[in-house]
């Protein structure tokens, strides 16, 4: 997946999440902060690149544990939903994948811009969509995000534009580099390489796998996209990068997508069940951020099954609002599609009618 990330020149920032300590683990023994050895970045054009250890406080621990959890829960009722056919049509599903979005959000600030191609759910959360809201753009829901005309693809929200079908084409993306390039835009260009493109491996597709350096005169640098802390950490150094006026910059984030490359694709007959254990099993994002709090003593065990009911729960409520939520009634079908205010005519419509743009 390929999407694009347009920085303003403001500050990085991180919002704590405020979360109060459960069960018998008392908050005063809690480790607040910790310092942990994360995977050195791949460099092109580059003579140093991110840190090689990252700072953790208990409260962003807590935070990014939290919205990958509900990412995930998210995507598991989608798919479903999915399988029950309240769900209908194209949905791309991005379990395995929550540390790039994450750890992402976690670099930038709210008033940046973020473009992503389909696989969009996540970025609609982390942007401050609600979970109720994406469910229900899901079920095609009058209380949807996109008021149920979006679907999984078209979700939106402040700073962030889609949710879209277009998905990097190489043409494309070769001369968005170039105009970047020249005019030294402030625009962190970012593969998810998840290893296939659709049901094609990147070893079979591409003669070389190196995306990071596709950017050729572009600076680009390859990261462990499994690890929160380690995207987060590029993220931020390739943040650093364009807001001192460097001009863009490339990061490949080498991630791994659990299901397959859509609902209409079980995502076995190109891979090995055995594979996506193995990286289930070695090098699942949100397993790898718990077990790294509890070996530190930042959380408690409590603590998390207490966070993980609560997602839950929160989940749960929303497929109950996304499954009775009234469809948009047919005279709203035309709504939304024009912003200026007057009535306007369309040509090749039926002569009888004339759509109005209504907010």
């Amino acid at each position: 997946n390929y999407f694009l990330l347009l920085l303003n020149n403001c500050l990085v920032s991180s919002c704590p999440s405020g979360c109060q300590s459960h069960g018998l683990t008392l908050l005063r023994d809690l480790t607040t902060q910790a310092t942990f050895d994360i995977k050195r970045c791949d460099l092109h054009r580059l003579e140093e690149g991110p840190p090689l250890r990252a700072e953790l406080t208990r409260d962003q621990g807590l935070q990014y544990y939290r919205t990958m959890q509900t990412v995930r829960r998210m995507e598991l009722k989608a798919d479903q939903l999915y399988k029950q056919k309240i769900i209908r049509g194209f949905c791309h599903l991005y379990d395995g994948q929550e540390a790039c979005a994450v750890g992402i959000e976690a670099a930038i600030t709210p008033s940046d811009h973020l473009i992503t191609a389909y696989r969009a759910h996540a970025y609609t959360y982390t942007r401050g969509v609600s979970v109720k809201e994406i469910l229900a753009e899901l079920t095609g829901r009058k209380g949807g995000v996109a008021k149920g005309k979006g679907g999984s693809m078209h979700m939106y929200a402040p700073h962030f534009y889609g949710g879209n079908g277009i998905v990097g084409a190489q043409g494309q993306i070769f001369e968005s580099y170039n105009m970047a390039a020249l005019w030294k835009l402030p625009c962190i260009f970012i593969c998810e390489n998840n290893k296939y493109g659709m049901g094609t491996s990147v070893e079979r597709a591409a003669a070389c796998t190196d995306y990071y350096k596709r950017g050729d005169y572009i600076p680009g640098i390859r990261v462990d996209g499994m690890d929160v802390l380690c995207v987060r950490e590029a993220a931020k150094f390739a943040a650093d990068h364009c807001r001192s006026g460097k001009g863009p910059i490339i990061m490949e984030l080498q991630t791994y997508r659990y299901h397959g490359h859509s609902m209409s694709d079980p995502g076995v007959s190109y891979r090995t069940r055995e594979e996506i254990q193995e990286v289930r099993s070695k090098s699942d994002p949100i397993s790898l951020l718990k077990e790294r709090m509890l070996a530190n003593n930042m959380a408690s065990a409590e603590e998390f099954k207490v966070i993980d009911i609560a997602i839950r729960k929160e989940v749960e409520d929303a497929a109950q609002f996304a499954t009775s939520d009234p469809e948009p009634p047919l005279d709203e079908l035309c709504n939304h599609i024009f912003k200026s205010s007057p009535p306007l005519e369309v040509r090749g419509t039926n002569p009888w009618a004339k759509l109005q743009s209504l907010s």
